[in-house]
């Protein structure tokens, strides 16, 4: 895809992509402007038009128009490649090394469901029964409508096949775009509709809601070439403008709790569309924020899922709040109907998830009796143990602690024997620990070292670092530089290259204590590896 890539890069000029996202403003040769990502005070945000690249000082990120966009949007190289081929007018099929067929069978199956959103919109406008049903009872209004490309599938079955056959659309390609049920008719009928719209802007599937009393009262389109559950999530294209502006995302538990929130003014709100949350969804809004609030509902299921969320959020570094005061109501959407402006409250009033399950817990077990006591403390230690800071961990356990009435060293002996039986009884299916991955001071240090040996003719210090081969890379290196030293003597940048190396190597030692100390968890204390990796920690530390 190198050459596809060249192709875009040269028919999109960097600041024309990313001044759709940031206003930019002319500083010399560069153009400079406020960070996306809402950290720096003043403009640090650098674009360099010669070059095509561009580098945040204030966030540490930087690279071309598609590191921009995986990085401001939260996806994938792929879909970026997508999108700006899209703006650039490049047919990637040209490119595609892929399997032809699956490539057509794609591509028709998006003209498909375009062609199908379109028609549901002007089947609805022209149902007056159904624009009450929308506009009424479900009080959504045109903006929300036109927004979300609310539709309506007529209750004919075979209103949708007609047109689509008249379009030259066979039905197989319309089974694979998953508008067909087993009988080859529409598989929506009498139901208002809503796409899933994937992060490219793309529909990839609906999902259809009875007008009156039947089964099931939501209808999806199956898993197909386009759709996959595990990975969609609904409202995402529309919230994520919202979501990098404020910095936090609603996960709520319906498609229509999402584009109610949004008719409210809380636009971050999204959906996991009839699923359970994957790690895959979690990943998918932790690359664009890492507050994340969870609107579920307080009954068993809720609990649970939220649990598994908090599960997933310790390896991911993603802080997890519940939204629960809804003020009677049993859902956002019931909410929203009574007053839109308690949805807000609710939405800056969350509290933390452990805090929220901890509560919960409580309120289900007797804390006065010996056997509720140890059922309380097991949920607690198990539901902790997913928290990976020591000291959001030692203060949770002091706070346990207090509630059973005992000292802090009793509940982690106790801690300390279930993770021992839950290592021992699972060490054979222990997997290897995952390579480190450098911490953004450690990477800042040496982008600044590495700038500094190719620009800045350093000599005397020895920068450990080889020179990257990458021409963007350079590109950037330049860009910090031109920033951060082009106005400093030889004298004075070999002074600043050493006192960043010496800040690189204590930052790394840092690092290598960190990561050692996290060994030490899995190693058998008796082990002559667990004493050999103590003794390594010491001589760190010296």
């Amino acid at each position: 895809m190198n050459d596809a890539k060249e192709e875009i890069k040269s028919r999109l000029a960097v600041e024309d992509v990313i001044g759709q996202y940031i206003e930019l403003k002319r500083a010399g040769r560069n153009l400079k402007g406020r960070s996306p990502w809402g950290v720096d005070k003043t403009p640090s945000f650098m674009v360099s038009p010669e070059k095509g690249i561009w580098h945040d000082f204030s966030a540490n990120k930087g690279g071309d128009i598609f590191t921009f966009v995986m990085e401001v949007e939260g996806i994938s190289f792929k879909e970026a490649l997508e999108k700006l081929a899209g703006q650039a007018g490049v047919d990637l099929t040209k490119y595609r090394g892929g399997d032809p067929a699956v490539t057509k069978k794609k591509a028709r199956a998006r003209e498909a469901l375009a062609l199908a959103t379109k028609y549901y919109q002007a089947c609805l406008v022209r149902n007056k029964p159904v624009c009450e049903y929308v506009f009424y009872k479900r009080n959504l209004n045109r903006k929300t409508v036109a927004e979300f490309k609310v539709g309506y599938a007529p209750a004919s079955g075979k209103a949708l096949v007609e047109v689509l056959k008249k379009r030259g659309f066979s039905l197989e390609e319309l089974d694979a775009a998953g508008l067909l049920n087993r009988f080859k008719t529409d598989l929506f009928r009498d139901r208002m509709t809503v796409p899933f719209i994937d992060t490219t802007g793309n529909v990839i599937g609906f999902t259809a809601r009875v007008l009156k009393k039947a089964e099931p009262k939501y209808l999806n389109t199956p898993e197909t070439l386009l759709f996959n559950k595990s990975k969609f999530v609904f409202g995402l294209y529309q919230a994520k403008e919202s979501i990098r502006r404020s910095g936090f995302v609603v996960i709520v538990e319906g498609n229509m709790d999402v584009i109610s929130s949004h008719q409210a003014g809380v636009k971050e709100a999204v959906a996991t569309s009839g699923t359970a949350m994957t790690e895959q969804h979690l990943k998918a809004l932790s690359n664009l924020t890492s507050d994340i609030r969870l609107a579920y509902d307080g009954d068993e299921a809720g609990i649970k899922a939220t649990e598994r969320a908090i599960m997933m959020a310790g390896d991911l570094g993603v802080d997890l709040t519940v939204i629960s005061d809804y003020h009677g109501a049993k859902d956002p959407d019931e909410l929203i109907q009574k007053d839109p402006m308690l949805w807000q409250k609710a939405v800056e009033t969350s509290i933390p998830a452990v805090d929220w399950l901890l509560n919960k817990y409580e309120d289900s077990l007797n804390l006065n009796t010996a056997p509720g006591k140890r059922k309380y403390s097991d949920v607690a230690l198990k539901l902790l143990g997913y928290i990976k800071d020591e000291v959001e961990r030692a203060s949770y356990e002091e706070k346990v602690a207090k509630k059973l009435g005992i000292e802090v060293e009793i509940l982690r002996e106790k801690g300390d024997r279930l993770n021992k039986k839950l290592e021992q009884s699972s060490k054979r299916y222990l997997k290897k620990p995952k390579t480190e991955v450098k911490s953004d001071k450690l990477k800042q240090l040496e982008n600044s070292l590495l700038a500094l040996k190719v620009f800045g003719g350093i000599t005397k210090t020895k920068i450990p670092f080889n020179i990257p081969e990458d021409e963007t890379k350079l590109d950037e290196l330049e860009l910090i530089f031109n920033r951060e030293h082009e106005n400093i003597g030889l004298s004075d940048l070999e002074k600043e290259a050493k006192e960043l190396l010496m800040r690189y190597e204590k930052e790394l030692t840092q690092e290598k204590i960190k990561t050692l100390n996290a060994k030490l968890e899995s190693l058998d204390e008796e082990s002559e590896e667990y004493e050999n990796t103590l003794k390594e920690i010491y001589q760190l530390q010296k």
